[in-house]
């Protein structure tokens, strides 16, 4: 069985549902020294125009961040920090604590180094990293065998982690803002508006009850049966003799007083009954261990773009300007008919391995990830992507075209470091 997770983290968007989650943690228990909290310098600080890295802009930025929440000590504890190479960060509680350390603020990688210090993943802690650099406010809490509580706490307020990636459509504005006065002749950069829709999708979950299932007693009770022995016995019998005898003078006169007397004996068979024990019958339980195969409908929202009139469009997938699979494919089909066209394959045959490798190379679950490490999940993956895409679910697919899976994946991967 795994070990449960000590720290949970909760990624906000906005700074009054973080307000209400650290309350909503106080009010179940959770302690000052467990909860934290951390945003980017000036990127939450509402009430700051500047990012100075004098102690003023601390008390300016703290001032912005979270202001008027009522959440006590973890407030009291905030602090700008400014960390070499990264830049100010606002943080309070347990995490202004541990990026304080120098070790973690200025050798390790600051908040990524932080996370990784508190007991998360790297993988995931690369991606908090992420969101943290967007200017989300990250909360955390060493939960010490209340995981799960503190994580639907988070949750419940409007918090998303790895797991669930946004939990509601949201609309943000991203304005970038020149923060000195711009030079004679240069124009200054103007705020961009991007509206964000987050796409969710439901996770099978298993929850395991012990139930009884039934109840087994011992008793007992008399049962009469006939049973016969045979017993070997002795008895006597009379034998008498005759012999004759020659004539000789008798004594004594003929009398009828005469007689002998002779006793005859038999054995008799007499039952006793004695209980024995015979047996003995003890009850007692063992666990058995079954695997039950257990399914269920889940669903999952996808975009869907439409748009009217000569609407100029650019971008795909992830924000990274490598286009949808509808613009790309004519590419990777011409690469294909130069590769492969003359053994004899339709391209129809090997579109789905292409497409589910370029897809798959800005899916979220696979980033920071080579080859080696995802082809055993995405082979294990492509018949409920094939199913859902519309695709024919054929058992060898994967076998087939695992080649050309590997080269979208490379050729997109390689198109989202050059933008």
């Amino acid at each position: 069985m795994a070990m449960e997770r000590s720290t949970v983290v909760g990624v906000f968007h906005d700074r009054a549902d973080a307000e209400r989650a650290i309350e909503e943690l106080h009010s179940k228990g959770f302690h000052d020294d467990q909860i934290g909290f951390a945003v980017r310098g000036a990127d939450g600080a509402s009430g700051a125009t500047t990012t100075e890295t004098g102690s003023k802009s601390g008390e300016g930025l703290v001032g912005g961040i979270l202001a008027g929440a009522g959440v006590g000590g973890v407030i009291a504890a905030a602090a700008a920090l400014l960390i070499p190479g990264f830049g100010p960060v606002v943080a309070g509680g347990i995490l202004a604590t541990v990026l304080g350390g120098a070790a973690i603020g200025a050798a390790a990688g600051g908040i990524l180094g932080a996370l990784v210090g508190m007991g998360v993943p790297e993988e995931e802690a690369h991606y908090y990293e992420g969101e943290f650099n967007e200017g989300r406010i990250l909360v955390t809490v060493k939960a010490d065998g209340r995981y799960q509580e503190a994580r639907d706490i988070l949750r419940r307020e409007g918090a998303y982690d790895i797991e669930n990636r946004g939990g509601a459509t949201t609309r943000t504005a991203t304005t970038t803002a020149a923060t000195t006065t711009p030079r004679a002749g240069t124009t200054p950069v103007r705020s961009e508006e991007r509206d964000r829709m987050q796409l969710r999708e439901e996770e099978l979950h298993v929850r395991k009850d012990m139930v009884e299932t039934g109840e087994v007693s011992i008793g007992k009770e008399v049962v009469t049966e006939h049973k016969q022995i045979d017993v070997p016995v002795r008895r006597e019998e009379v034998v008498i003799e005759r012999h004759p005898v020659e004539g000789h003078p008798a004594q004594g006169n003929i009398s009828d007083s005469g007689e002998i007397r002779v006793p005859v004996r038999e054995e008799q068979v007499r039952l006793e009954k004695q209980p024995v024990v015979y047996e003995e019958v003890g009850i007692g339980k063992r666990a058995v261990e079954e695997t039950e195969h257990v399914s269920g409908e889940v669903r999952r929202e996808e975009a869907r773009i439409e748009h009217e009139g000569d609407v100029p469009m650019r971008g795909g997938m992830s924000g990274t300007g490598t286009g949808t699979w509808d613009t790309v494919s004519p590419r990777y089909r011409q690469t294909w008919q130069t590769r492969y066209g003359t053994s004899g394959g339709r391209w129809e045959d090997y579109e789905p391995g292409y497409r589910y490798g370029y897809e798959m190379a800005a899916d979220p679950r696979y980033q920071n990830r080579d080859w080696a490490q995802v082809e055993a999940e995405m082979g294990r993956d492509y018949g409920t992507w094939a199913q859902r895409s519309g695709y024919k679910a054929d058992p060898n697919a994967w076998d087939r075209f695992k080649m050309q899976v590997h080269e979208a994946w490379d050729d997109r991967r390689g198109m989202r470091r050059a933008a």
